[in-house]
């Protein structure tokens, strides 16, 4: 990226795909943090965050060049995201780099998230004056359930996208019908990217705010309504189905909450009271939420029918095992549950499996179950019921060896041919 960012011609298209979405999701904070200068985080909203990411790290390598990224479109689909953006050169724009870039407190507890941005921008007299920003934003502990806090970041806060070319993109597909295999869902993707609040960083799940106080999940319309029933602006997110951007504040979101815990009671005698949900709904709301349905709450998308977030096409479809050193085949995900685990498919193993392995009774000649037992009567026969045993050891009292070892010195803790013994065994007399 930062050749990239060098090379690209002013006002030129920088077009970046990342595939490590393990990485940028929050499962290796540190290895995100060596490749794109950000540390990443385990939350409902790590696919957007992950966007923010790759611009961060973009706009970054392009400031120590005078330069400066302008994001076109930024999109999250399947097992990759991909970013669209133009770059510049200013000295001036520059400057307001960091007042574009945030912090992230995650709170652990009941999943509440702030943002910290890392300088601030005010006017002074005709130009601009750049600082640093003042916080933190919260308190050692979260205020609505009293746990820590978790610190993620920096990640650009500013739009994702540029309306206008998101606009005439979808007037180019409206022009040109048929000519992507993909074009239903591109229509779709980019009608939910319009709909966007673009100046609403990362967003919240109705199913992780449901979780959190373990109560029944409200529909999106009901949500959506009672949001703009407080006069609070809301939108989906092409990353999440179930995802909610609204400008409306966290303590609102949890009052809407309480509100519906109430309408559909949580049984609070199952509940720690340290756990978030108990503390959550020990405080009585502040705000009187309305689930009366709005017609503004149905967004466009959704009403004209469009293919949104499309299921994947087969199952256990995605990225694949890593190949094997040498160039060989990795097996696929089911033989390899089925092989180690067996434990999320069914088994279809009926004991067939077993007649590769010799049957120990049967060597030694007491196997009653005959043509029913599971393992192998093959490779030998049994041993006659009268026949003579095996040769064994000669006994300790009989013999030059039995001699021996009745006038060996006791040793205890001595080895001796691979097992402990009591005696020290002396060497062959011939």
């Amino acid at each position: 990226m930062d050749a990239a960012v060098q090379a690209v011609s002013e006002g030129g298209l920088l077009c970046v795909t990342c595939t490590d979405m393990g990485v940028m999701a929050g499962n290796s904070a540190e290895t995100c943090y060596s490749k794109y200068g950000a540390v990443s985080l385990k939350g409902k909203f790590c696919h957007e965050m992950a966007l923010r990411i790759i611009l961060h790290s973009l706009d970054a390598r392009a400031n120590v060049y005078q330069r400066f990224i302008l994001p076109l479109l930024s999109v999250s689909a399947d097992f990759y995201i991909r970013v669209f953006v133009r770059v510049f050169t200013g000295q001036a724009k520059v400057k307001a780099s960091a007042s574009k870039q945030a912090l992230v407190y995650h709170c652990v507890g009941c999943g509440t998230h702030h943002l910290q941005r890392l300088g601030k921008v005010s006017t002074h007299g005709s130009g601009f004056k750049y600082g640093a920003a003042t916080g933190p934003p919260v308190g050692p502990t979260c205020e609505f359930c009293h746990q820590r806090h978790q610190l993620g970041g920096p990640m650009w806060a500013e739009p994702l996208h540029d309306p206008a070319f998101v606009e005439r993109v979808l007037a180019a597909l409206e022009r040109s019908p048929g000519r992507f295999p993909t074009e239903e869902r591109m229509r779709g993707m980019l009608s939910v990217v319009t709909e966007e609040l673009g100046d609403v960083p990362l967003y919240y799940t109705l199913d992780g705010l449901s979780s959190t106080i373990h109560c029944n999940t409200p529909s999106l319309l009901q949500f959506r309504s009672a949001l703009l029933h407080a006069g609070y602006r809301v939108s989906l997110s092409h990353a999440c189905k179930n995802a909610v951007k609204t400008d409306a504040p966290p303590a609102v979101l949890w009052d809407i909450m309480r509100c519906w815990a109430k309408i559909h009671p949580v049984k609070r005698e199952r509940l720690a009271e340290t756990s978030p949900a108990s503390r959550i709904l020990a405080v009585e709301p502040t705000l009187q939420a309305s689930f009366a349905l709005r017609d503004d709450a149905n967004p466009s998308s959704r009403k004209r029918g469009l293919k949104r977030f499309p299921e994947n096409p087969e199952a256990f479809w995605g990225p694949k095992a890593r190949a094997k050193a040498g160039g060989g085949i990795s097996p696929s995900l089911q033989e390899k549950r089925k092989r180690h685990q067996n434990k999320r498919t069914e088994r279809t193993d009926d004991g067939t499996s077993l007649k590769q392995f010799p049957c120990k009774r049967f060597k030694e000649g007491n196997c009653s179950l005959g043509a029913q037992c599971c393992y192998s009567h093959e490779g030998g026969a049994p041993a006659a019921a009268g026949g003579s045993p095996r040769p064994t050891a000669p006994a300790s009292g009989g013999g030059r060896w039995g001699a021996a070892l009745a006038a060996a010195p006791k040793t205890a803790g001595r080895r001796f041919g691979g097992s402990r013994r009591g005696r020290t065994l002396p060497s062959c007399p011939q």
